[in-house]
């Protein structure tokens, strides 16, 4: 296998809405560079990155991807993401791994949330950003209309690097030989603004450039790179990945303009915890020490765990020594791979900007730094921002003696998909697992059924409530238990402060004098804690709460650990009870894509939902989007309305916003609901 240092690799993140087309466009790129003999199909599953079995089932890409390939003695790693909204985490958690990001979008649909989203992410993790226009050649696209709203969107810094021409059947070069007729636009103009554009991040070269009035691409690169860095430029590449018009171009394009891994900007790490945190640089050097970033983790049937992450210092081989994280135990590489969809290739060494995977490691896990140094075991990525889990479901096992199973399935499940959670409700004997949709929900019950061979029975979804309180109060109680010998003492006085919205926890130690010694301060907390979990008025957790302990007793013989958990449990259900405690729902915005002529009815049933709309956007013709805000709780088979009132025709996604109080009348149900769960837990 020929070596390939950093200056020679280029890593590429397909992302966009899905249908836009991006595992099509990546079976392209790979057929073009002569990886495989031809394009697979998404419809007839024969695709390299769609290899999962619900992949082909469902026809979408439900996990991302890695695949890479060769072009003009680079290598190129490329990943595939979802573009689905509910398996949006999974292409979020695979941005650390690259220098670039090319959104991917449908000529025909134009900008749809998921490309906004990426956009947004892409931008705010400093990646390098291009965008990629795909099925150029479609009937009744308006490509000089969309390229005009992606500037509007997003900024005159995008900027075509080519242009289609004969209806979609062939692109035009405006960087490297600005030459020919394109469809719409002037090649000559657009290699004009494409120059403008570069020299303005460097003075020496925009003077030239005034005084010459040309300046050669070659001459270009340095500032172009730096151009990218910056987000002054997002390059515009015209293709149709299914004629293959602009399929060579776009390769490159990536080749010869993208940045390597010492050009792009670097990751984000840091180093150490709290206030001693202290942002770090990973040098792209094979001669340094080992440094990678663990962005996926797979749990294969045949092969165990698998790893898989971006190198970004030093070199790993077959018989490197890692430890994971702050780990005292080293691994040895058995064998480090890169990866081609699901097939695994042995290689000699991973260098800096290479995806590489390493199998059959219990302890890796997602997000983890991997490195061969004891110094660097503080360090970690600065951390990515996921959807909230919202969709929730309360399962139990269709056959006894099947818990055990469900609770395994359900940890390696978690394991795979940072915005995948499992928790058991103990109040009412419960596991609910929360993911971002229905259709991710039904992704998970199907795996487990399929791969783990388990089934389970599913109830509604279950709203993420929370509690809060609105008032400060204190609170008080003495815990004294006397049956024979020693005792159980513990007295605490504690007061409760509302916090601002999304704020958490906190827990403040104001005790003086030794009145409850320091050793039963952490079972005071302990106690708070069990309160927090399932709060006392309706069940759910408590938010946004400052807990002050500032006095108490002890006893020399009968305090115990035992006594002051149970005193910090009391003491703050009885601050908690004057405090004018309320629960708080979720609210989600919420987009809504539906025929026109349905938008009334559309409208009028989202506001009988307490929704809120704020506005409309046109999609393709005939079809708008709505915009607006509804509690989560009234969207309970939404899908199933949304159908009926649209022939079929209309989608919808959600995503968290906020939190607010919910109606009185709701929470007077909500508390009388918890207290009858209460009663007949507590009688059985």
């Amino acid at each position: 296998m020929p070596k390939f240092s950093p200056e020679t690799i280029r890593t590429i993140a397909l992302a966009g809405h899905g249908g836009a087309g991006k595992t099509t466009l990546t079976e392209a790129l790979l057929a073009r560079a002569g990886v495989i003999t031809g394009p697979g199909s998404v419809e007839k599953g024969t695709t390299l990155c769609d290899f999962d079995p619900l992949e082909k089932q469902y026809q979408h890409s439900l996990n991302a991807a890695v695949v890479h390939l060769q072009h003009r003695d680079t290598r190129v790693h490329l990943i595939d993401t979802p573009g689905l909204p509910d398996f949006i985490g999974r292409a979020i958690g695979a941005l650390p791994a690259v220098e670039t990001v090319a959104i991917v979008i449908n000529a025909q649909n134009g900008i749809e949330m998921i490309t906004s989203r990426m956009m947004q992410w892409a931008k705010k993790r400093d990646l390098c950003r291009m965008i990629v226009v795909n099925k150029i050649d479609a009937e009744n696209v308006d490509l000089p209309g969309l390229l005009a709203r992606l500037q509007a969107a997003f900024g005159k810094e995008c900027l075509p690097i080519n242009l289609p021409a004969d209806g979609g059947k062939r692109v035009v070069d405006c960087f490297f030989s600005p030459a020919g007729t394109a469809d719409f636009s002037s090649v000559e103009e657009a290699h004009s603004a494409l120059v403008d554009q570069v020299v303005e991040v460097d003075e020496e070269l925009m003077a030239t450039y005034l005084e010459k009035g040309e300046i050669q691409p070659e001459a270009l690169h340095a500032p172009f790179e730096k151009a990218l860095r910056e987000g002054h430029l997002i390059p515009v590449c015209f293709v149709s990945a299914r004629n293959g018009a602009g399929v060579a171009e776009l390769l490159d394009v990536i080749v010869k303009l993208m940045p390597n891994p010492t050009e792009g900007n670097p990751p984000q790490l840091l180093r150490g915890e709290g206030a001693k945190t202290q942002p770090i640089r990973a040098e792209p050097d094979p001669k340094k020490h080992a440094l990678a970033h663990v962005f996926k983790v797979m749990i294969d049937p045949f092969v165990g765990k698998v790893g898989v992450f971006r190198v970004h210092q030093g070199t790993i081989t077959k018989d490197t020594q890692l430890f994971i994280g702050e780990g005292r135990k080293a691994f040895k590489v058995g064998h480090a791979y890169l990866l081609q969809g699901k097939e695994f290739v042995e290689t000699d060494a991973l260098v800096p900007g290479d995806i590489g995977a390493v199998a059959k490691v219990d302890e890796i896990h997602f997000d983890a730094v991997l490195h061969d140094s004891h110094d660097e075991d503080r360090i970690h990525l600065v951390p990515l921002e996921f959807p909230t889990p919202m969709h929730s479901l309360a399962i139990e096992p269709k056959r006894r003696g099947d818990e055990q199973k469900i609770s395994d399935a359900l940890h390696k499940l978690a394991a795979e998909d940072p915005t995948f959670r499992t928790e058991h409700n103990a109040t009412v004997n419960q596991t609910i697992i929360s993911g971002l949709g229905d259709l991710h929900m039904r992704y998970i019950l199907d795996r487990m059924a399929n791969q783990y061979h388990v089934e389970v029975s599913t109830r509604p979804p279950r709203i993420p409530y929370r509690e809060t309180i609105t008032a400060k109060a204190e609170g008080h109680h003495r815990h004294k238990k006397q049956t024979g010998g020693a005792g159980q003492f513990g007295e605490v006085f504690l007061r409760i402060e509302p916090l601002k919205r999304g704020a958490g926890f906190e827990f403040v130690d104001q005790v003086k004098g030794g009145t409850i010694p320091n050793q039963f301060i952490p079972a005071v907390e302990k106690g708070v804690r069990q309160v927090l979990e399932s709060g006392p008025i309706a069940g759910y957790p408590v938010h946004d709460v400052r807990v002050i302990v500032y006095d108490g007793k002890h006893h020399e013989v009968d305090s115990k650990e035992v006594a002051f958990i149970a005193a910090g449990k009391r003491a703050f259900m009885d601050a908690i009870s004057k405090a004018r405690a309320i629960i708080l729902e979720p609210i989600v915005d919420i987009e809504v894509t539906a025929p026109e002529a349905s938008m009334g009815d559309i409208a009028g049933d989202l506001s009988s939902r307490r929704g809120q709309l704020s506005g409309t956007d046109s999609a393709t013709p005939g079809t708008l989007v709505i915009k607006g805000q509804a509690p989560l709780s009234e969207l309970n088979n939404y899908q199933a309305r949304l159908k009926s009132v649209t022939a079929g025709q209309g989608s919808y996604t959600i995503e968290f916003s906020h939190y607010e109080p919910v109606p009185p009348g709701i929470q007077k149900d909500l508390v009388a609901a918890h207290a009858k769960t209460a009663a007949h837990v507590e009688e059985q």
